[in-house]
């Protein structure tokens, strides 16, 4: 079982792919990973030696990934509600960020929909 930055590796994957399961690495960071330890990437992640597994872990030793990666997201989220930046009220009040419509989608961002009964004449 190949075990990297504290997540299990899918053993049926070929290299690249499972790599991807790390948050903070896609395919292209995957790809880096692999050609400088001299990985092949159409070996699947079952076949991996020790030495390929240390070379792979020794080279993500200078990448931000997991929960360091995550708590850093965090972190500028905060600062961008802390300093009251369109962002950050976007943020606080669960709207979309960056320019999209509101009218009629988000549903995603905004939840489910809460009817609003018409007032009575």
């Amino acid at each position: 079982m190949a075990r990297i930055a504290g997540i299990d590796l899918p053993k049926n994957k070929r290299g690249v792919i499972g790599l991807t399961y790390i948050y903070g690495i896609g395919r292209s960071r995957a790809k880096q990973i692999l050609d400088k330890t001299k990985i092949d990437h159409s070996i699947k992640v079952e076949d991996w030696s020790d030495d390929q597994l240390s070379a792979i872990r020794t080279e993500m030793n200078d990448i931000k990934v997991e929960g360091a990666l995550r708590s850093e997201v965090q972190l500028n989220i905060k600062r961008l509600m802390d300093i009251g930046c369109t962002r950050g009220i976007r943020h606080r009040s669960g709207l979309p960020l960056r320019g999209q419509r509101t009218k009629n989608n988000s549903r995603t961002r905004k939840g489910r929909r809460k009817t609003v009964a018409n007032k009575k004449k």
